[in-house]
């Protein structure tokens, strides 16, 4: 299928979407959180053309294992095949465009619509019909009616990504070397991770990007919302102070990562000496094969988002996904991420602890919610948002090639780079005819010297 059929031309590709971001003087216009043509064309221009997180492989560890999950607004079907191979595509029947499989997960070896009994294969292959005399020789080629498959899948250490959009970038390089950042909570142990505990599923009537850059690096909000439920979790010890000359943003291809380089105990929100002193132990392997730096900067208070709408908590282990459901709406999937080698009791106890924090009653995603719901409400008035908002925190920070830390990066934790770097890569993927053009921001550059000896890689 021709990718033209699939993108909107009600705006023309060099429509001037820069207009809605000043990066030289830190604002944002407060029209792309409420604008209905603006969000209509986030669909057609981001969620279509990014690379999409869909899955964990621990999630489909078996043939015939299966989850249904969107990709922006198209609902999508990951199956794992009987060649082993993941396969993903749209969940709609290709005869009258009814949703076909209903279920969250399972094992099957074929989806059946049931508006007229058509089957499908776990590669979504039409397979049969009911009634099939229905139709006479040459009326249909079943070869060519099928469930609509993505253009792309692949893979990073268990992290599953589709789609649409076949000349988007390898995945490689649209994650780029954010990888080496990535490392840290998917490659810090041997074995990988795995999610466990199951998908818990919320709804927040707010835009999906306030989440999203809640989670890259608004450390900011976290001492002043988040001071009593800290106090809460961890006996009455307020939020860790940060120290701003040994803390920093970087970001890669509008991901972002906040963190500080002196292990501050980020994990110690969670409230848990068992979980600290699991971490603490192996702490000193995660510095043989990921390097001292990138032990330390996993035990800090730190947050992190991969464009579009992939976030997580190093240390917290919340990872989640913020699904647009129209300019004021989003669905909020987050699941518990932890190593697979780690013992059975500590999963359980990090997972009541991610519930207690960030799970839909927790005491932290209350004090969010509240205030991204708020955020999008006020914003599409029709004066306020005349009025832009401001995104300078920092801004005179840049650290420019810094000796072992990749990407863009800023000193000092309380720093809005990240997001304004997020808003760029927004601008790249809204103004971008085709993502054969689209940027590397920044350029890759070879690790430096030191880096290959902490890390032992010689280029990302």
């Amino acid at each position: 299928m021709e990718w033209s059929m699939l993108r909107s031309e009600r705006f023309s590709p060099g429509e001037d979407f820069g207009q809605f971001v000043n990066l030289r003087d830190g604002w944002i216009d407060r029209n792309i959180f409420s604008d209905p043509d603006i969000y209509q064309e986030e669909l057609h221009r981001i969620f279509a053309r990014s690379w999409n997180f869909v899955a964990h492989e621990s999630q489909l560890p078996n043939a015939g294992d299966f989850l249904t999950t969107y990709m922006g607004e198209d609902a999508v079907i990951v199956s794992r095949h009987r060649d082993n191979s993941i396969r993903v595509f749209a969940n709609s029947c290709p005869h009258r465009g009814n949703k076909v499989c209903f279920a969250d997960a399972g094992n099957t070896r074929r989806f059946v619509c049931n508006y007229h009994g058509w089957s499908f294969d776990n590669a979504g292959e039409l397979s049969g019909m009911w009634a099939e005399q229905a139709y006479d020789e040459g009326d249909i080629d079943k070869s060519q009616t099928k469930m609509m498959p993505v253009a792309q899948v692949a893979s990073y250490k268990g992290l599953v990504f589709a789609t649409f959009d076949p000349d988007a970038p390898s995945l490689e390089n649209w994650l780029g070397d954010f990888r080496w950042y990535l490392d840290m909570i998917l490659d810090n142990e041997e074995g990988g991770t795995e999610f466990v505990g199951g998908c818990i599923k919320s709804e927040f009537s707010a835009n999906w990007k306030f989440g999203v850059e809640n989670f890259i690096g608004d450390a900011y909000h976290a001492g002043w919302t988040h001071d009593s439920g800290t106090r809460a979790t961890t006996g009455g010890a307020p939020f860790p102070e940060i120290d701003m000359e040994t803390s920093y943003h970087a970001s890669i291809n509008g991901h972002g990562w906040e963190f500080g380089t002196e292990g501050v105990g980020d994990i110690g929100l969670l409230g848990s000496p068992e979980v600290m002193d699991y971490y603490n132990k192996i702490r000193p392997k995660m510095a043989e094969r990921l390097g001292e730096m990138r032990s330390k900067i996993f035990g800090s208070v730190a947050s992190c988002s991969l464009f579009p709408n992939i976030s997580f908590l190093p240390g917290i282990s919340t990872f989640r996904v913020w699904l647009p459901k129209g300019p004021e709406a989003f669905e909020l999937r987050t699941w518990v991420l932890v190593n697979k080698a780690m013992p059975d009791e500590l999963k359980q106890e990090i997972t009541k602890r991610v519930m207690l924090t960030f799970g839909p009653g927790g005491l932290f995603e209350m004090d969010d919610g509240e205030n991204w719901s708020n955020c999008t409400t006020v914003n599409r008035g029709v004066a306020t948002r005349r009025q832009l908002l401001h995104y300078g925190s920092g801004i005179n920070r840049r650290i420019d090639n810094h000796p072992i830390l990749p990407g863009t990066v800023y000193r000092g934790q309380y720093n809005d780079s990240n997001q304004r770097l997020f808003y760029q890569r927004w601008v790249d993927l809204m103004e971008t005819k085709s993502l054969k053009d689209l940027p590397q921001r920044p350029e890759p550059r070879m690790a430096s010297r030191e880096t290959r000896e902490l890390t032992g890689v010689s280029a990302i």
